[in-house]
C-alpha cells in the first residue's frame, strides 16, 4: 500500500514539473516583453536643420540720420551719402570723421585723375594710344594735368592732417586749392590746344569739383558746431 502511494505521489510530481518549467520560463519572457515595451529604442528625432546666417548688420539708425542730416547741409548731398556711405567708418563716425571721410573721397578721384592724365599721355590709356594722335604739345599738356591732381592730392592729405589737429581754417584752404588745381589744366587746354580737352579729365574735373563742395560744406558744418 506504502509503495502505491509512494508511485502514485512519484507520478504526480512528474506530470506537474513540465507545467512548472513552462511557468517558470515563461515569466521571465514575458517580463523581458514589458520591460522592452517600456524601456525599448525611442524613436530619435532628427534635429531642425541650423538657421541661416543673419543677414548683415546695416548701419545704425542713427548713424544713418547723422550721415543724412549732415550731406542735407551740403549743395549735392545724394553724392555725400554714397561718398560717405561707401566708407564703412562712417556707420561710427561723428560730424569731424564724416569730414575727414569726405576728404578721403575727393583725394581717390585726385588720385584717379593723375592716373588717368599719365595713362593717356604715355598710351596706356584703354584705347592705347597716347591722346592728340601723338601731339607733343597736347603730351605735354596732359603730363602737366597729371602734375596738378597729383597737387590737388597731396593739398587734400594736408587737409586731412588739419581736421585731426581741429585746424578747421586750414583744411577748408586746402581742399579750395585741390579743387582749383585740375582747373588750371582745362585752362592750359583752352589756350594752347582748344577742343582738345579730354573728356576723361573733364569728367574727373567735375567730380572731384563736386567732393570738393562736399567736404567744404561738412568742414564749415563742423567749425560752426564747434565755436
Amino acid at each position: 500500500m506504502a509503495t502505491t502511494t509512494k508511485n502514485a505521489m512519484v507520478l504526480l510530481l512528474l506530470a506537474l514539473l513540465p507545467l512548472a518549467a513552462v511557468s517558470s520560463r515563461a515569466g521571465p519572457s514575458s517580463a523581458h516583453k514589458t520591460h522592452g515595451h517600456g524601456h525599448g529604442p525611442k524613436h530619435v528625432h532628427p534635429s531642425p536643420p541650423p538657421s541661416s546666417s543673419p543677414p548683415p548688420a546695416a548701419a545704425p539708425p542713427a548713424a544713418a540720420a547723422l550721415v543724412r542730416a549732415t550731406c542735407n547741409s551740403t549743395a549735392y548731398p545724394d553724392l555725400c551719402v554714397s561718398a560717405l556711405g561707401a566708407d564703412p567708418s562712417s556707420a561710427t563716425a561723428d560730424v569731424r570723421g564724416l569730414s575727414a571721410i569726405a576728404v578721403s573721397a575727393a583725394a581717390a578721384n585726385a588720385s584717379g585723375g593723375a592716373a588717368t592724365a599719365a595713362a593717356l599721355a604715355n598710351g596706356t590709356s584703354p584705347e592705347g594710344t597716347a591722346a592728340g594722335g601723338g601731339d607733343a604739345t597736347v603730351q605735354a599738356l596732359l603730363r602737366t594735368c597729371a602734375a596738378k591732381y597729383g597737387d590737388a592730392r597731396n593739398a587734400l592729405a594736408a587737409a586731412r592732417e588739419s581736421i585731426a589737429a581741429q585746424d578747421y581754417d586750414f583744411a577748408a584752404v586746402h581742399v579750395s586749392a585741390a579743387a582749383e588745381y585740375p582747373q588750371v589744366c582745362k585752362a592750359l587746354f583752352r589756350r594752347q590746344r582748344p577742343g582738345a580737352y579730354p573728356a576723361e579729365l573733364a569728367a574727373r574735373e567735375e567730380a572731384l569739383r563736386q567732393l570738393c563742395s562736399v567736404a567744404l560744406d561738412i568742414i564749415a558744418l563742423l567749425a560752426n558746431t564747434s565755436d
